[in-house]
């Protein structure tokens, strides 16, 4: 490529390549390219102690600042002064203030009352820049926010309904919940309200009417208080997806055998479940709901006797896992916590990644303790540093500052780390979740009496129970032993 008239060519001090050296960098010709580079790289001027580009000789030969050897101050943000954040010729903070209140305006020349916390919170993001680019993009959709502000979309979660439901969508929605904007959604449960709707269109009036009142007195009421204190899991919502599925199934099949809910009998749903294996569990809710609710006559879905589970990892494979975990640097920080609290404590990977922040302390002397349930856990070295490293470095959004309550923060605003992505990787590691956590409940049952092992671990106490008798011990006389 040509040079640019009126610049010369040069070999550049940087890169070694004949460019257009347009300017001195420590006293060596630079080219554009390597000049942006080393733009980039603010450090602490040693004669003022700022973050600036140390461009220059100072009268001791030590790189300093524009500043500090008498030059103009060339790498400086024009409006603000500072060198360590560069975007343009601005600095990233003042494009960013500049671009967001032009996208948070309201028809009065303010930023929205409304909006304030989203310009406050993208504002005091980590990098500006990020925060810059996702603003550049159409299709993170932006352009809500700005319809917001000017009064073009209704900002609520009803606005967000009528939208294409789409990750940049949900994303933009999430950051509003977040930050107060918005009241708190569990959006797996509202994404159950269209299909649910659609799915009813296509039955029966009086089955869509039965189905319609179970979904939402029983099972979306039941996902939605769960969500207050978020509970709500991936399963939880196919569970819920299933037993209305079941419900329509079975309706549609009494149909066919000249029988209702009201008229079927016991035995009709015996030869249901025997030549329909599998629908028995999906089929159990509903029919308890219309037993209760008064809508069916007195049906059972007899209830499968639970086994004992199976141990399948060996205690010398588990403890290879353990110190795998605890020494290899190159695995994820989170994911290696992730995966001890699961080998060492029997924690469900779902669990851990609602974990708070709040459910880790520091005593005073220093000990670092863990709270599954109620009792507090001293944690052992190294996994106390590692937890106090995740501590200290748990991420947040790329876009916007936030306070985050989660031990495992998520990719998105004000939610955690999803199961699958610490299952993922552990599975990729050639630890199974189950296996381990199976083999961990089985060596502490071995090991406690049923009720710290419920206390200690957040189980039910027929869970601990069913554990301590596979585990071969008896603990049914602690409690008197305590008395004592």
């Amino acid at each position: 490529m040509s040079a640019p008239r009126g610049w010369s060519t040069t070999t550049c001090g940087q890169c070694g390549e004949l460019r257009p050296c347009h300017r001195k960098i420590l006293e060596q010709r630079v080219c554009q390219r390597c000049m942006l580079r080393f733009r980039r790289t603010a450090k602490p001027c040693p004669g003022c102690g700022q973050l600036k580009v140390l461009a220059f000789y100072d009268p001791q030969r030590r790189p300093a600042c524009a500043g500090c050897t008498g030059h103009e101050p060339v790498y400086a943000c024009p409006s603000c002064g500072r060198e360590d954040s560069p975007f343009g010729r601005h600095c990233g903070p003042c494009t960013l203030r500049q671009q967001l209140t032009e996208l948070l305006t309201d028809p009065t020349g303010d930023i929205h009352p409304k909006l304030q916390p989203v310009f406050d919170a993208l504002m005091a993001g980590p990098r500006p820049q990020t925060t810059l680019y996702w603003l550049t993009r159409a299709s993170a959709r932006p352009d809500i926010l700005r319809d917001m502000a000017r009064g073009e979309l209704e900002i609520s979660h009803a606005a967000f309904a009528a939208l294409p439901a789409t990750r940049s969508v949900d994303y933009v929605r999430d950051l509003l919940a977040a930050l107060g904007v918005l009241p708190p959604y569990q959006l797996a449960v509202e994404r159950i309200v269209p299909w649910l709707r659609e799915l009813l269109t296509d039955l029966p009036k009086p089955h869509a009417e039965v189905i319609d009142r179970f979904a939402r007195w029983q099972l979306l009421r039941r996902l939605r208080l769960l969500g207050e204190r978020d509970r709500v899991t991936r399963g939880g919502v196919q569970h819920a997806r299933a037993a209305v599925l079941g419900a329509a199934r079975f309706l549609r099949w009494l149909d066919e055998h000249n029988a209702t809910l009201a008229t079927a009998t016991q035995a009709q749903l015996d030869d249901y479940l025997v030549s329909h294996p599998g629908r028995g569990r999906s089929l159990k809710v509903f029919l308890d709901w219309t037993q209760r609710s008064g809508v069916g006559s007195d049906l059972h879905v007899p209830g499968a006797e639970r086994p004992l589970p199976q141990v399948t990892l060996s205690d010398q494979r588990r403890w290879q896992q353990v110190e795998r975990l605890l020494h290899d640097d190159d695995i994820r920080l989170y994911v290696r916590i992730g995966g001890l609290f699961m080998l060492l404590f029997a924690q469900p990977l779902a669990r851990i990644c609602r974990m708070r922040a709040d459910q880790i302390t520091t005593e005073p002397d220093g000990a670092v303790t863990v709270t599954f349930d109620a009792a507090p856990i001293q944690l052992p070295d190294p996994l106390d540093r590692l937890v106090l490293d995740q501590l200290a470095r748990r991420g947040q959004a790329s876009y916007a500052s936030r306070p985050d309550r989660w031990l495992f923060p998520g990719g998105l605003p004000g939610k955690h780390l999803v199961t699958e992505n610490i299952r993922s990787q552990l599975v990729a590691l050639g630890i199974r979740p189950s296996a381990a956590r199976k083999a961990a409940m089985f060596d502490l049952a071995a090991r406690m009496p049923v009720p710290i092992l419920a206390e200690l671990l957040g189980l039910s106490t027929n869970t601990a129970t069913r554990w301590a008798a596979l585990a071969a011990r008896d603990w049914s006389q602690y409690a008197a032993m305590r008395r004592a």
